[in-house]
């Protein structure tokens, strides 16, 4: 396969994966604003700009505050941020276009006809876009071309290289997500433990759709241990850092096969998967789960890196 090629399909899936995040991000970010202890205060709407890595891009051409509108706007379809919802879903179809032989017909038409919605309601004046309209017609665009991925392409290069695009990306949506909810989000004077605390913990599990798993395997009230838990180390829970590495790994050996060759990707990969291997919640909470949150973004961004050395993006 031509490393164009590779590229453009790597990063439709990761553009497809970081849509359905900031939808999802959004959406949990609605819930927790709305809250009564929390209405009118900042911290829902800059930890949404945090976890979507562009606080300081939006710091830059915002004074004053995160508001919600304003945030709300700059997620969704602000032409500035390459990483609005609307923006990732447009180089998603520019780098899936490039190649649309590399696609079936039916994952070519899921991902045009999100294309065509988005910008549907990115052409609505911005004081009636409606957030939860958005996020859901987002969130049901990704999984209808998730669905049609899965189930009408050939397991080869093309497929496994939409797919490790996806999962690069989903891993390092869960580390911020998780990262933030820790580290900056609850406001000071809010007891750790206390009502908000677990609302807010609560709110992360629903963003992943982890809400009814974390029931099913703790058989316990929301604990930030036991969250961080499913989220990093359960290898069953398919947005956890454990189960993306296993699926990351699991490619590049696929598409290393065909050459024989394990290159810096491989190595990378394998590092990280070990790290999470040889690591626990208790060990991880001792020494400071930001730091670790920190330098896993760190080697994940690496990883990505090497994959562009490896295949020759």
């Amino acid at each position: 396969m031509l490393s164009r090629t590779a590229a453009n399909l790597y990063w439709t899936g990761r553009y497809m994966e970081r849509a359905d995040f900031l939808a999802r991000l959004l959406d949990a970010t609605v819930r927790l604003s709305g809250m009564p202890t929390t209405y009118g205060d900042p911290a829902a709407w800059s930890g949404a700009l945090a976890a979507a890595g562009v606080a300081e891009a939006f710091a830059r051409s915002h004074e004053g505050e995160p508001e919600e509108a304003a945030v709300v706007r700059y997620l969704t379809v602000e032409p500035t941020n390459p990483s609005a919802i609307a923006n990732c879903v447009e180089h998603a179809r520019s780098n899936a276009r490039a190649v649309r032989t590399g696609l079936t017909r039916e994952a070519w038409e899921a991902l045009n006809s999100a294309w065509h919605e988005i910008e549907r309601l990115r052409a609505m004046n911005p004081a009636k876009l409606e957030v939860r309209e958005l996020t859901e017609t987002v969130q049901r665009a990704v999984a209808v071309f998730d669905g049609a991925a899965q189930r009408t392409m050939l397991r080869d290069d093309a497929y496994w290289f939409l797919q490790l695009g996806a999962a690069i990306e989903r891993a390092d949506n869960t580390a911020r997500l998780l990262d933030v909810k820790y580290h900056l989000l609850l406001p000071r004077g809010e007891p750790v433990g206390g009502s908000l605390d677990y609302f807010q913990w609560s709110t992360i599990l629903r963003t992943v759709s982890a809400a009814t798993a974390y029931r099913w395997v703790y058989r316990d009230t929301v604990k930030p241990w036991l969250v961080a838990d499913m989220l990093i180390f359960n290898d069953r829970m398919p947005r956890s850092l454990t189960c993306c590495y296993a699926s990351i790994v699991e490619l590049l050996d696929r598409l290393g096969a065909g050459s024989g060759r394990r290159g810096p990707a491989h190595r990378q990969a394998s590092k990280v998967q070990l790290e999470l291997r040889e690591n626990n919640v208790e060990a991880v909470f001792a020494s400071g789960l930001h730091e670790f949150l920190d330098r896993f973004i760190v080697d994940n961004n690496r990883l990505g890196c090497a994959i562009a050395e490896q295949f020759a993006f």
